[in-house]
């Protein structure tokens, strides 16, 4: 049950991600488009919509391991593996912020057409410094979303399937399916201006809850400072997401830098705005977030293992 979080490391390392047109989530946000439009009843649209897609795509994935499972044991874990690299993303989060970081030194109009591929923000009028704290701030948030979610998603698949004795697997793999598909949902379409996509952005912020958190403390080990939880939660007021204030203060906090969004938030108001240096220190710190998350959820998987002969 390790092995797919091994596979899903390693493509991770070796690969990245597949070009876009080869993307399931890019083919899953074709099916999710047709609902971004004006509806005369947007909340049960958008409801139905964030009911059903997610759990097809959940489905799908769960009965295509659970077939190559009747065929090979490690036909499903490598299954389940490519479904968890497809559902997570960190080497191209850290490649976009650090190319943000660089060119913000440089060439300031690369850096904001850049920071498109990081953050749905108004770039046009950001100093270096502020590309370079909505670098660091997109780079912590996505490894909340786009990393740990994901693991979670398979580990407690796996622990609940365990429990109730059925095949691991498929659940776990269809879990961290469901966990990508919400939040492909909510960058689609979870904006105030779109009234069909709040069902999707609550459910969003419901799921995304425990994994902010544990990104939060997965940087906190990367910056060797425990310190920065504490200080993260005293400035939460100022964060209007329930979930990203975490990591996203912790950033903040473990860099001693300012972290902002105009007009929107402001974290660590007393320092700086991170300098170059100080800004690929804190790309380099998510990274090593990540690794660490990586590891935390096998040696979770091998003590599940541990505790449960028949799994």
């Amino acid at each position: 049950m390790i092995l797919p979080v091994v596979v899903a490391g390693a493509l991770e390392a070796a690969v990245g991600e597949p070009p876009t047109r080869y993307h399931p989530v890019a083919w899953f946000g074709r099916l999710v488009a047709p609902l971004d439009r004006e509806w005369t009843h947007p909340l049960p649209v958008g409801a139905l919509g964030a009911l059903v897609l997610p759990l097809a795509a959940a489905i799908a994935v769960a009965t295509l391991v659970a077939v190559a499972g009747t065929r090979s044991a490690l036909a499903a874990a490598v299954l389940a593996g490519l479904t968890l690299f497809l559902s997570t993303s960190l080497r191209r989060l850290l490649g976009a912020a650090g190319s943000v970081v660089d060119d913000s030194e440089t060439d300031i109009d690369a850096a904001r057409e850049g920071l498109l591929a990081l953050a749905g923000r108004d770039a046009s009028a950001l100093s270096p410094g502020q590309l370079r704290s909505a670098a660091v701030e997109s780079a912590a948030e996505n490894l909340a979303d786009g990393l740990v979610a994901p693991l979670a998603a398979f580990v407690t698949g796996t622990v609940v399937a365990t429990l109730v004795g059925t095949a691991p697997l498929p659940v776990a793999a269809g879990a961290a399916a469901w966990v990508k598909a919400v939040n492909t949902l909510d960058s689609m379409l979870g904006y105030r201006t779109k009234r069909v996509g709040t069902p999707a952005a609550r459910l969003d912020d419901a799921v995304m809850w425990l994994p902010a958190r544990l990104g939060a403390l997965a940087l906190a080990v990367a910056f060797a400072d425990f310190r920065s939880l504490a200080r993260t939660r005293e400035a939460l007021d100022n964060v209007p997401s329930p979930n990203s204030g975490w990591p996203m203060g912790v950033a903040a906090a473990g860099l001693d830098a300012r972290l902002e969004k105009p007009g929107v938030y402001v974290l660590n108001p007393d320092a700086a705005l991170p300098d170059a240096a100080t800004a690929r220190r804190g790309v380099r710190a998510v990274g090593v977030a990540g690794v660490c998350s990586y590891g935390l959820a096998g040696l979770t998987l091998a003590a599940i293992r541990g505790v449960t002969p028949w799994f």
